[in-house]
């Protein structure tokens, strides 16, 4: 990976706030058991098996924070994560790509997922997690139409980059950019981490805390 791309001053902010406190707050399964909106919240989205629990659990430094379900898809709750004492909550959506899940339930589901990103004021970002290996797949386009219609600025982020030789990664972050040129609610800049290695994490770190 390259050299880290923010200033080393809110590389150490963004180590400090997620080597504080990191806990588990709860699991939300309708818009009103949703937590008061006294907070940033930045949200984790992406397919089932991208790796959404494995990098919450690199960022935070906790390896058992976040926990896959052994059935991929299966987990079907807005799961809120405290960050720091209080500072940022960290939001963790369920996985895209239900399996062995009802219509009626993914319908329930999508629903929710579209109430949420639309009417929650502290949101200020959603992460689309994307595995480096595959690229982006049907799925994250509907997904990036979902964040569209909503006018949540979402962030596409890399994982797995470790697995994939290094040009293949370039090549794959530029095409995913070229592609979120066309869309008004993306941010330009493609991220690439590997929670097995470590890369990119001080950076993602570095992103979430400019929130604050």
């Amino acid at each position: 990976m390259d050299a880290p791309s923010y200033p080393d001053d809110q590389i150490e902010a963004g180590r400090l706030l997620f080597s504080g406190p990191a806990e588990f707050v709860m699991g939300v399964v309708d818009l009103k058991g949703l937590p008061v909106a006294d907070r940033v919240e930045v949200c984790f989205a992406g397919r089932s098996n991208v790796g959404k629990s494995s990098l919450i659990n690199a960022l935070t430094g906790h390896a058992k924070l976040a926990r896959s379900s052994a059935e991929p898809g299966r987990t079907r709750e807005l799961n809120y994560f405290d960050i720091g004492g209080g500072q940022l909550y960290l939001v963790d959506l369920p996985g895209f790509g239900y399996a062995q899940v009802s219509k009626t339930q993914v319908a329930a589901w999508t629903k929710l997922i579209k109430s949420y990103l639309r009417g929650r004021p502290s949101l200020r970002r959603v992460f689309l997690l994307v595995d480096a290996r595959r690229g982006l797949m049907d799925t994250d386009h509907e997904i990036m139409d979902l964040l569209d219609g909503a006018a949540v600025t979402y962030q596409i982020v890399l994982t797995k980059v470790d697995k994939v030789p290094k040009a293949e990664v370039e090549k794959t972050a530029a095409d995913v950019a070229a592609k979120l040129r066309k869309r008004g609610a993306a941010h330009p800049v493609v991220m690439q981490t590997s929670s097995e290695k470590g890369w990119g994490i001080a950076d993602l770190r570095a992103e979430i805390v400019a929130f604050l």
